[in-house]
């Protein structure tokens, strides 16, 4: 509490980064963790064997809003249902249009994924630098109360010290967690990213034998 205005703004700002971080590390895990295990239940009700046009009708009446893969399957089989009803519509005309559902579906659930995880890398990269500014700024001040005394004593000096100290410490708490957080939530969104993918292609190739029938 003693440390100079400039000093306490910075570790002001470096304790709210850190706060909303943990917001959104938070968040963020649960997301993710919702996302893997609806794909996980979804995969298991798509290849058990089940109706096409009863798991469409499962997705769609479901009370809670479906999620990722449950999505893209909807986006997909939709499109796909709407344009077989055309009398003049190609299977090929039919499939692409349903796989051009899917993409968009696709990047619109990565883009949920994906989203807060720039502020975490931004926290991650520039709080050491932040909290190094108030290690400067201490010292600094440590060495103009030096200046301007005649005979050094520990006691001219410690304030200053423990401000750049106390500085440093709070802009590594800051980045630590936002660093490791996003690594690990940026491998996950990757894996469930390459999941996505491989069920579209999957889905395709059923939706493509329907198409020609």
């Amino acid at each position: 509490m003693g440390a100079s205005p400039v000093v306490k703004v910075v570790m002001v700002l470096l304790l709210l980064a850190s706060i909303v971080s943990w917001n959104h590390i938070l968040r963020k895990a649960a997301v993710i963790k919702l996302a893997r295990r609806a794909a996980d239940e979804f995969e298991k009700r798509f290849w058990s064997g089940s109706d096409l046009n009863d798991i469409y009708r499962s997705v769609v009446q479901r009370r809670d809003p479906a999620t990722g893969m449950e999505n893209i399957f909807e986006a997909g089989f939709k499109e796909f249902a709407r344009l077989r009803k055309q009398s003049n519509a190609k299977p090929m005309e039919v499939l692409e249009g349903s796989q051009r559902a899917m993409r968009v579906s696709l990047a619109r659930e990565l883009d949920e994924l994906d989203t807060h995880l720039s502020f975490l890398a931004t926290v991650g990269s520039t709080s050491p630098y932040v909290g190094l500014f108030g290690t400067v700024w201490g010292i600094m001040n440590s060495f103009r109360s030096l200046g301007s005394v005649e005979h050094a004593t520990l006691a001219l000096v410690a304030p200053g010290i423990a401000e750049a100290l106390i500085a440093t410490a709070m802009g590594l708490f800051a980045a630590i967690p936002a660093v490791i957080a996003y690594n690990r939530f940026a491998n996950d969104v990757e894996r469930l990213d390459s999941r996505y993918d491989t069920f579209m292609e999957e889905f395709s190739s059923i939706l493509h034998r329907h198409a020609q029938e």
